[in-house]
């Protein structure tokens, strides 16, 4: 027989449930507005990315100190929420502390200690990741594209990491009070069974011991309560913040780029039109013309692949592509963790003009210039710094060049130098405004 707080938490289980899964199909649905990728070849090289860069952090350890603690708030976030598969079944039967069993208690207590460890751990992590950000001001988390939403988004997940986790320490030290007041009232043996001593809380309970049964109670209870829907809550968070990437990193860095850095994708139309030029056995009037004509490049974020979009989702704001870009720090304007906020918000706009108006929809925006300018384009060195920087396999300088591709080709918008070497190429075969004949005169001269 359910219970009313067990009928009420199942409700409140489900429910979460259900916003999780309708709000993160819309993300799969924005992310498939893109077009097709291609094939994704050689396997065994995209699942070590997942196992080395998405489990293991590889390219975190740049910079190993904030490597270890992210790792520590990673590793312990992950593996307390074990615990939730416990904390559900009480919640839904009305039990406590079910899968306690004094066959298995030895095997429960090193499972609830190394939570505990963990979750301490974590507690102090984030509290460094705060004062790193909002105290010793690091500049990267401070640049223009971070003010407003981006900071206090950052802000928040730590501040409620380190609620959670005391939550649940506070939680384990009530509970461990009254399985000791147990020993003494029996009415509580059966609620409460002993367990045996928790590292941490075991530590904390001296300053509980003076409280009284139904204040412990209350602790216990309100710091459950507070604990599970906590994590319920922050289940639906993760769809309008940054911390999307605990779940997209894996396909992430399996859909990562395996061509060696600097090599382009060629379109495929502009290639045959070329191989036409080139075979002087071609008939260019033989050619299919049910083919329904592609744009040049991106102008929105339609345009792109799925793969950049899902790159879009899964960057982490970090800012350690922005803080290795060359024309950045040299005072351009471009931002690359720029680049990937603005596809990201410009995806999240047409998804909900398309749930709001249909596949009719169009704002008369665009990615381009409405969102990116031509300068930060332009500033692009194509140099990979951002690519190489990313610990998530990130690829910004792919959605610069598709704009790029655009710009150039579709509206002739290059800048005034690029369309000089483009008329020279035309005109004399090389970038250089001589002919083929005039290039080695400078060897006649004295």
């Amino acid at each position: 027989m359910f219970s009313i707080s067990s009928v009420v938490f199942l409700i409140i289980f489900l429910f979460s449930c259900f916003v999780f899964y309708r709000n993160f199909k819309k993300i799969i649905r924005n992310i498939n507005l893109g077009k097709d990728a291609g094939e994704f070849t050689n396997r065994r090289a995209r699942w070590k990315n997942v196992f080395f860069i998405a489990f293991g952090q590889k390219k975190m350890f740049k910079k190993p100190i904030v490597a270890l603690l992210h790792l520590v708030v990673y590793v312990g976030f992950v593996i307390i929420n074990i615990e939730i598969i416990e904390i559900i079944l009480d919640g839904i039967l009305g039990t406590h502390r079910i899968l306690f069993s004094p066959k298995w208690a030895g095997l429960y207590k090193i499972l609830i200690n190394s939570f505990e460890i963990l979750a301490l751990l974590v507690l102090i992590a984030c509290i460094i990741f705060l004062i790193r950000r909002n105290l010793i001001k690091i500049s990267r988390f401070w640049n223009p594209e971070m003010k407003g939403w981006p900071t206090n988004d950052a802000n928040l997940i730590l501040i409620f990491e380190i609620l959670l986790m005391s939550a649940f320490l506070l939680m384990n030290t009530a509970d461990l009070c009254l399985q000791n007041l147990s020993e003494q009232q029996l009415d509580l043996q059966s609620k409460y069974p002993n367990t045996g001593n928790f590292l941490i809380s075991g530590m904390l309970s001296p300053f509980m011991e003076q409280m009284s049964v139904s204040a412990l109670i209350f602790v216990e209870r309100f710091c459950w309560w507070f604990h599970i829907l906590g994590i319920l809550g922050f289940l639906n968070y993760l769809v309008i913040s940054k911390h999307l990437h605990i779940i997209l990193a894996f396909p992430n860095t399996y859909y990562g780029h395996l061509k060696p850095q600097g090599q382009f994708n060629n379109m495929k139309s502009v290639t045959n039109e070329v191989k036409i030029m080139l075979d002087p056995n071609a008939d260019p009037f033989n050619q299919p013309t049910d083919v329904q004509p592609e744009r040049f490049g991106a102008k929105d974020v339609t345009d792109l692949n799925w793969v950049q979009l899902l790159n879009a989702y899964s960057c982490t704001e970090c800012g350690r592509c922005t803080s290795e870009c060359p024309a950045n720090v040299t005072g351009k304007k471009l931002s690359p963790r720029k680049i990937m906020m603005d596809v990201r918000d410009r995806v999240e706009e047409v998804g909900k003009g398309l749930d709001k108006h249909g596949e009719e929809f169009n704002d008369g925006k665009s990615l381009l210039n409405n969102f990116i300018t031509s300068e930060e384009l332009w500033a692009c060195t194509s140099c990979n710094a951002c690519v190489e920087a990313c610990p998530l396999s990130i690829d910004p300088l792919s959605i610069i060049l598709e704009l790029r591709r655009y710009s150039v080709m579709e509206e002739s918008a290059a800048p005034t130098e690029l369309n000089s070497v483009f008329s020279n190429i035309e005109n004399n075969g090389a970038p250089w405004q001589f002919s083929a004949a005039d290039r080695l005169k400078w060897k006649d001269d004295e």
